[in-house]
């Protein structure tokens, strides 16, 4: 079969691999429909994440067909359309039966490695390093799903491909950070980045009832499509001053709630923390934490600062800030099973279309490693691509 695979920095290549087969009862078999690439994994392509090996098959935001099923799987059969959360659940482990499906400490088969790093297991990940598993993504025509008895959801009928996609991740991470946020009416948010994640971290601050979205961006497709999802105020980070801004719009209080949707992607800003960034990215390579030094800032004190961006590796952090400000930090990688029938329901209704932000699609796995590129550097006015491997689930013009 054909797939995305990694090689090294830089080096993002479409390879005929072997095809994946049944391996443990538990397991099913997919024939991919279609698949994305996500902001997290250009952190793989730039060398920002550890313990990738060359050849491992990317992607972790896929969904698809079932062609086969091992002996204990009973709620699915073969042609049965699923989505699949990108963290890989058990459904047994205490952290599972307290509903913190990221959190399982069984499925990642490189648990002792992830533990030496973060102190304790975490869960097991298609398609993102070693350190998380090394389980071959779903950027291909096929893609083994293992304990897929837990975490897969059969889409429902009458929903498309593209509808149902991105529930394999940045729909419910955009839901979790804002709902990390808690909004219950009338708050100030501010979202740092409005790539997918920071898109739909807007659209959910606004079905959550936020009364100001403030998205921090300087990309124009970006920052118009953050108009489309609910944003109410716009800081161009490039040339505005963002804490003068912010001050402004609160009335010199701050943001109730602040939602870092860059994490080490952070690009040089204004000022003082253009400054910082130069200096950090000089002493740790990757981490880039001046635009996080920022939030905690920006946001008031009794503030919560929600943090999906992925960092991989120690970064710097303001603890006085945090402290005497009394700040509440919440983070994590996103319990995706936990949101899935909420989302769902908001898409059937209408609340919610996940579509609005495909810019690029393709029915080529071949076209992968220029895409990577394009979603990149951020060129071609690209904010998501989508794969249809095949063709089959291309959108009728």
């Amino acid at each position: 079969m054909r797939a995305l695979c990694w090689h090294g920095k830089g080096d993002i290549r479409c390879d005929t691999v072997p095809d994946p087969s049944i391996e443990d009862s538990r397991d099913i078999i997919l024939k991919v429909s279609s698949c994305a690439i996500c902001g997290s994994d250009l952190h793989l392509m730039d060398g920002q994440m550890p313990t990738m090996e060359s050849g491992d098959v990317l992607g972790h935001e896929f969904m698809g067909e079932v062609v086969e099923t091992g002996s204990a799987i009973t709620g699915f059969r073969k042609g049965d359309r699923v989505v699949v959360p990108f963290n890989i659940n058990c459904g047994s482990c205490r952290q599972c039966k307290l509903g913190n499906w990221a959190s399982c400490t069984v499925s990642n088969r490189n648990g002792e490695m992830a533990a030496k790093q973060f102190g304790y297991p975490t869960a097991g990940l298609f398609g993102y390093s070693h350190l998380t598993g090394g389980y071959a993504g779903g950027q291909a025509e096929y893609v083994r799903v293992p304990m897929a008895d837990v975490a897969p959801m059969k889409v429902p009928d009458g929903m498309t491909d593209e509808q149902a996609l991105f529930l394999s991740d940045i729909l419910p991470t955009g839901w979790q950070a804002a709902a990390y946020c808690d909004i219950k009416g009338g708050e100030i948010v501010a979202i740092w980045g409005a790539g997918p994640v920071g898109l739909f971290a807007i659209k959910s601050a606004a079905v959550m009832g936020a009364a100001r979205i403030i998205a921090i961006e300087t990309v124009p497709e970006r920052i118009a499509l953050a108009r489309k999802a609910g944003a109410t105020d716009i800081i161009d980070y490039a040339n505005d001053d963002v804490m003068a801004r912010i001050k402004e719009i609160s009335n010199g209080e701050g943001a109730d709630a602040v939602i870092d949707c860059v994490g080490m992607e952070a690009s040089a800003g204004h000022g003082m923390f253009n400054l910082l960034s130069a200096v950090q990215e000089k002493l740790t390579s990757t981490q880039r934490p001046y635009a996080l030094e920022q939030m905690i800032q920006a946001v008031r004190p009794s503030g919560i600062v929600s943090v999906p961006g992925v960092y991989g590796g120690p970064v710097p952090v303001n603890m006085a800030a945090v402290v005497q400000k009394g700040l509440t930090i919440r983070s994590g990688q996103t319990h995706v099973k936990r949101w899935l029938g909420d989302l769902t329901r908001l898409i059937q209704d209408g609340t919610i279309d996940p579509t609005f932000l495909i810019t690029h699609r393709s029915s080529r796995l071949e076209d992968g490693p220029e895409l990577y590129k394009t979603f990149r550097d951020k060129t071609d006015n690209c904010v998501k691509v989508v794969f249809h491997p095949g063709g089959t689930s291309l959108p009728q013009a």
